[in-house]
């Protein structure tokens, strides 16, 4: 009887101490895990986006706008990848956001931090291991026309610890950056009316900048700004003028209401002027003029507003009387160059048209113009005040022949420019389309193309990577893709001498930004419509880009 007690005892005991070594083990596993969690995830809290961040010229460890600074010359200080070691860059993570086959979007990063978008869903991820912080959500919508404009999202803007995007169906939200919380929403067009929103928001001070789309759906085109803090509204400009107004002759009756030019791509902003520059879509209706008589503004041109008014200061048109769907929303660059011994503030772009344009930002005075492609015949060339001088190749009910087609020369997708190389890095595209036009009037609820365009039978694109020479407007080198010039990815210069960009074959790639010699590459398996960015955490750099329905981020072996 005694005998058997105690073995029962015992064995209880050991039962007792199997338990006690499990639970002890247990809790050890639970505080290395949260040990390790805590050591690698961002502390939100600490996001607090001051406007000497923003001001940040260039940028560096943060990203902190569409274009890294506000200059949109996509040009990044971090030099710890270079020349000498990409050839090492190894994918240090891959995010799958899940609702979006297309992603567009560049990403943000503040201390740490990410912000993507896609759709209509916003991100924030540890930018060091791609981990899901948080993640807000809102319907996408149905029954907008523009599919240039359905769903599709380029990015966010970020004003001390709140982040700002815009909606499909044209609204505005602002977001806790450090939990995705909505703490405000503001409707700035009507769906109803057919706008849309693609672009990434623009803080500028105190105030958020938002543009629209829908300009081949009929829709009149402008650019507002909202307070950061409230969401009031403070200015709209229209960019295109209503009755009475300086322009309104090319929008007899009430076409004005249907013209176009909208503003669905982010613009750039000089603190030192005080000028916010932004560029403005086609006119509509596509491909037939006769009910938009004259240059119609402000459709193709690129304007300076005064952020704080609203008011316009000068503008410049690329593409007078547009015929072609010649937008003119490429990213308007800021760049300073000696001319003669003086320091002269530029403004550069390369435009869809087909040239590369050189203006005094400080009034809008053409400086020079040249064309980057070689399949251009809608125009002989660029007159000395900035018109061009046109071929009479216009649309027609059988078809004409023009060059640069339907895509452009280039498009939306980012240049970028290096002050240390003073070269400007654009993918331009060579290729033609037949032009084919056959008026009707304006319907609510239907597209307002005037007809259309179609690829020559055997024809296709090529895509070039240039880098192209500010003083004059001509190649220093030429990388040509091979593809069929399907991809629409944009350029990253860095302070290590590279170039990064996505190629036409599907792979991310970097080039020496001096001599355009090819330097490492990696073969994603998707197609690129979207532009690069950089950053840096914890001492080391990342690159990162967008793929279909990926987000990359890439960076040294450590």
């Amino acid at each position: 009887m005694s005998y058997k007690l105690r073995e029962k005892t015992a064995a209880e005991m050991m039962w007792v101490r199997c338990v006690f070594v499990l639970i002890l083990l247990n809790i050890l596993c639970v505080v290395t895990r949260i040990s390790a969690q805590q050591s690698e995830a961002p502390v939100t809290a600490a996001i607090n986006l001051q406007q000497q961040d923003l001001l940040a010229s260039p940028v560096g460890v943060n990203w902190t706008s569409y274009n890294g600074d506000y200059s949109g010359r996509r040009y990044s200080s971090l030099s710890q990848i270079k020349v000498g070691n990409v050839a090492q860059l190894r994918a240090a993570w891959v995010f799958h956001p899940g609702n979006a086959r297309n992603l567009e979007v560049t990403p943000l990063v503040i201390r740490g931090v990410m912000f993507v978008t896609a759709a209509n869903h916003v991100f924030a991820l540890d930018a060091r291991s791609g981990r899901t912080l948080w993640h807000y959500t809102r319907p996408v919508s149905s029954g907008l026309l523009d599919d240039a404009a359905a769903h599709k999202n380029r990015g966010l803007g970020v004003w001390h610890d709140s982040v700002y995007f815009e909606t499909d169906d044209a609204h505005l939200l602002c977001l806790d950056a450090r939990s995705g919380g909505l703490r405000w929403i503001v409707q700035f067009a009507e769906k109803e009316k057919q706008y849309g929103a693609t672009s990434a928001p623009l803080v500028v001070k105190d105030s958020v900048i938002v543009g629209e789309s829908g300009g081949d759906s009929g829709v009149r085109g402008f650019l507002a700004a909202y307070d950061a803090a409230t969401g009031g509204l403070k200015w709209r400009f229209w960019t295109i003028p209503g009755p009475g107004e300086f322009g309104s002759s090319s929008w007899p009756g009430d076409s004005y209401l249907h013209g176009g030019g909208t503003t669905w791509l982010t613009g750039t902003y000089d603190p030192e002027l005080n000028t916010l520059f932004w560029t403005t879509s086609n006119a509509a209706p596509d491909y037939v003029g006769d009910s938009r008589p004259g240059d119609d503004l402000y459709t193709a041109c690129v304007l300076a507003i005064d952020p704080d008014t609203g008011k316009l200061k000068w503008y410049f048109q690329f593409t007078p009387h547009d015929l072609y769907d010649y937008d003119a929303t490429e990213t308007p660059v800021l760049l300073d160059a000696e001319d003669n011994g003086a320091l002269r503030h530029l403004l550069v772009q390369a435009d869809r048209n087909g040239f590369f344009y050189v203006l005094d930002r400080a009034n809008g005075k053409f400086v020079h113009a040249t064309p980057f492609v070689s399949k251009l015949n809608w125009a002989k060339g660029i007159d000395p005040s900035g018109r061009p001088v046109l071929t009479n190749r216009i649309p027609t009910a059988d078809g004409t022949y023009i060059c640069p087609g339907i895509t452009g020369a280039t498009n939306w997708f980012s240049p970028s420019y290096n002050p240390g190389t003073k070269l400007f890095y654009v993918m331009a595209l060579e290729n033609c389309d037949q032009y084919f036009a056959i008026p009707r009037r304006f319907t609510h609820g239907e597209t307002y193309y005037n007809t259309g365009t179609k690829r020559p039978p055997g024809e296709h694109g090529q895509k070039i990577l240039l880098a192209l020479s500010v003083t004059d407007g001509k190649p220093v080198w030429r990388y040509p893709q091979a593809g069929q010039g399907d991809s629409w990815g944009g350029t990253l210069t860095t302070a290590g001498g590279l170039v990064f960009f996505g190629d036409d074959s599907e792979s991310f790639e970097a080039v020496d930004a001096a001599t355009g010699r090819t330097l490492w590459h990696f073969n994603t398996g998707q197609r690129f419509l979207a532009s690069p960015m950089t950053y840096a955490v914890d001492g080391l750099q990342y690159v990162a880009i967008a793929a279909e329905s990926d987000i990359f981020s890439f960076a040294l072996p450590h």
